[in-house]
């Protein structure tokens, strides 16, 4: 079957390869991506934003032949994204702080996972082959996007219009894994199929299909088949297989604008046990085997949206999403000389079925200069996981958590330089105390001189997660669990950005950037040591809200652009401070400083319709002190470089599009990270997995539109 669609993928071009000639619209797709939806009171051009946005465009996207979120967020200043070989998982820290302080919605919805809503989402779970464009805000963004909002959002702007009547997207592409590739047994391979159709000049729909299989990163490890008990079977980075679907209906008339999309993830991931074991019975005689799992994950997401005016005169946004995503472990015994399975028992291990609705109301005055927006929220969330209790007993937790926010803000215009957006949000709370959040924004530009002038403050706060509440894992010595007296957290951030945009002989445009940015946190939630117990004489460890979380950034970007190339370099110096507040260590908030330095080229060759690009990321040295037995142990990790490159060319009048390039050029693999714990009583060193190395990646795509 992987060969069957493998072919059809590769060959079905070559078939149409004469149809009709592609219209390409450059002038529309330039000004789409001067546009930006997050945060406004309705759709602007970005120069015009309160707040400081960054936007990653559908041509990086391209040029990293990015098939997922976790390819294209490596490149950018302040963010990390880190992989885990042990679940298949992929997740995003911002300014140091993790997936649950950082917001990823889909048309200004958030994503659910089996953990949480919009935060600790798995990146390798987000298809790309449907995005228009990434926007990211920085900062404590609470006002306009609720609970964990702390560290920024990011959200993904879908493809919801065709230029044409007809839109016909195939793609196939293939990668190495590191140096490993053989067809149909080693590497990643991409296939996928889109379709878009104006019905007429109101109603637009499309479909899509995407499957992604990763055969695995052997390493130093021998594969599922591979006999002895020397620790080296199984994988480094486990298989993966997804499968998403996608589905659009939208409709505009007038000023109204509605749509229903639909998106569906079917996910499995194989997990082999390393160590190897033996048997013998009448049957089989002499046997070994090994004790396997396999990760199964859904996802389905339904959103509906409208927007439009109310009695002619106020704007209105509102959009209705029902999510689900689940995940199910198979466990079972595999037999390695017969080569099968048995002692099958799968088992549903978690989930998150998410009802969520928002709506904003805007223009109430006549007047340019002054403005309100009124605005709800509301979260019913079911949250599902089995805890492990004592004597090996899996006891299944099912919790409702519910939230209703109203907010509001107001964008005033004092003259035609100065704007001010104050905004406010109150939470009601099913389970902790009523939260509340704040804002203010000032936005001074000066047209004649290209210079933009932006400061923001702004609180947030970040409710507890499902885990954090009712987990329990108690076996063997082991105790971790969660705490249903945990309160928020509660962040503050501030910053300060300059832009200054120049047009050089009305054809070069330079852009320079200088920011700085405040971020503290506040009832942080980690994990502690709460007591010994004295009938075991075993540690118990518990989530508690003892940690305090400080951070400074100073930034700088500049971007020198004309119409057939683009170069770009960034720098950010991030200082971090943490203090866990313990009985008999005294706190230290020393802050530990890091840099990072970002930087990118493309250039377009026009007659030979070819694009060269390439992308570089340096990620200094960075610091943390973690309890260790009676003091504060100052932990490193290493610096690492990133690079990628890139060729991509079209042929037939703009049909046919081929991407070659490489990923991780230097090599990348683990980085070294010193006295690093896993819990408040283990200090050790260990390895941080960034990367699987270079790779070499082929991507086929072609595009019909008539």
């Amino acid at each position: 079957m992987k060969k069957i669609i493998y072919i059809l993928f590769l060959i079905i071009p070559h078939f149409l390869v004469h149809s009709q000639n592609q219209l390409k619209d450059s002038v529309k797709a330039k000004e789409i991506s001067e546009i930006i939806v997050t945060a406004q009171f309705e759709p602007q051009s970005l120069k015009k934003s309160i707040y400081n946005i960054r936007v990653i465009t559908q041509m990086d996207i391209q040029n990293l032949a990015a098939n997922n979120l976790s390819d294209v967020l490596n490149q950018y200043l302040n963010i990390t994204a880190t992989p885990s070989s042990s679940s298949g998982r992929s997740t995003v820290s911002l300014f140091g702080l993790d997936a649950q302080y950082f917001k990823i919605l889909v048309d200004n919805v958030p994503l659910t996972n089996e953990a949480g809503l919009g935060n600790n989402t798995d990146l390798s779970q987000i298809n790309l082959n449907d995005i228009e464009k990434i926007e990211i805000v920085e900062g404590s963004m609470g006002v306009t996007h609720g609970a964990n909002a702390v560290s920024g959002i990011l959200n993904i702007i879908t493809k919801k219009s065709s230029t044409t009547k007809w839109n016909i997207n195939m793609i196939t592409q293939q990668e190495t894994i590191g140096s490993e590739f053989s067809l149909f047994k080693e590497g990643r391979y991409i296939q996928s199929l889109k379709i878009g159709h104006n019905l007429n000049s109101n109603w637009y729909f499309n479909i899509g299909i995407n499957r992604t299989d990763f055969q695995g990163f052997l390493d130093d490890k021998n594969g599922k088949n591979h006999i002895e008990n020397d620790q080296s079977r199984g994988y480094s980075w486990l298989p993966k297989e997804q499968w998403n679907g996608t589905g659009l209906l939208a409709y505009k008339k007038n000023n109204f604008r509605a749509f229903y999309k639909f998106e569906f993830l079917d996910e499995t991931v194989d997990y082999y046990n390393t160590t190897v074991q033996s048997g013998y019975n009448d049957e089989l005689g002499t046997y070994r085997y090994a004790n396997d799992k396999r990760y199964f994950t859904q996802r389905f997401f339904h959103h509906a949206n409208a927007t439009g005016k109310l009695f002619q005169k106020l704007n209105f946004n509102l959009s209705i999403s029902l999510q689900e995503q689940e995940r199910k472990i198979e466990d079972f015994r595999y037999y390695l000389f017969t080569r099968k399975e048995s002692n099958i028992n799968k088992t549903k291990d978690q989930s998150m079925k998410v009802f969520y609705s928002t709506g904003t109301i805007s223009n109430f005055f006549k007047s340019s200069s002054f403005d309100i927006q009124l605005g709800y929220e509301t979260v019913h969330n079911t949250g599902f996981a089995l805890t492990q209790e004592a004597n090996s007993t899996y006891v299944p937790i099912e919790k409702v958590l519910e939230n209703y926010d109203v907010f509001a803000s107001s964008e005033i215009k004092l003259n035609t330089s100065l704007s001010i957006r104050p905004g406010f949000r109150y939470s009601f709370q099913s389970k902790f105390d009523d939260q509340q959040a704040t804002s203010l924004g000032i936005k001074y530009t000066i047209e004649d001189e290209g210079l933009e002038w932006r400061a923001s403050v702004g609180n947030s706060f970040r409710t507890p997660t499902f885990e954090e509440l009712y987990s329990k894992m108690i076996f063997d010595g082991h105790f971790f669990v969660g705490n249903e007296n945990l309160i928020p957290e509660k962040s503050t951030s501030y910053e300060v950005n300059f832009k200054k945009n120049t047009l050089i002989q009305k054809k070069i445009n330079l852009t320079n950037t200088l920011a700085t940015s405040f971020l503290q946190v506040k009832d942080r939630i980690d994990m502690a040591l709460i007591r010994f117990n004295e009938d075991t004489g075993n540690p118990e460890y518990q989530y508690v809200n003892i940690n305090k979380y400080q951070m400074w950034n100073f930034s700088s970007t500049h971007q020198v652009k004309n119409e057939n190339w683009t170069f770009s370099l960034g720098a950010a110096l991030i200082g971090i401070s943490q203090t866990i507040k313990t009985e008999s260590i005294q706190p230290n908030d020393k802050f530990l400083y890091s840099l990072n330095i970002n930087s990118s080229i493309s250039y377009t060759v026009s007659p030979w319709k070819t694009t060269f690009a390439a992308y570089y990321k340096y990620n200094g040295k960075t610091q943390q002190f973690i309890v260790g037995s009676s003091d504060y142990e100052l932990s490193t990790i290493d610096e690492s470089h990133w690079i990628d490159a890139s060729v991509r060319k079209l042929f037939f009048k703009n049909k046919i599009e081929t991407t070659f390039g490489v990923r991780n050029i230097a090599n990348l693999t683990n980085v070294n990270q010193t006295r690093s714990n896993t819990n408040t009583a283990h200090v050790s060193a260990s390895q941080i997995m960034l990367a699987y190395g270079r790779s070499y990646f082929l991507k086929l795509a072609y595009n019909l539109n008539f």
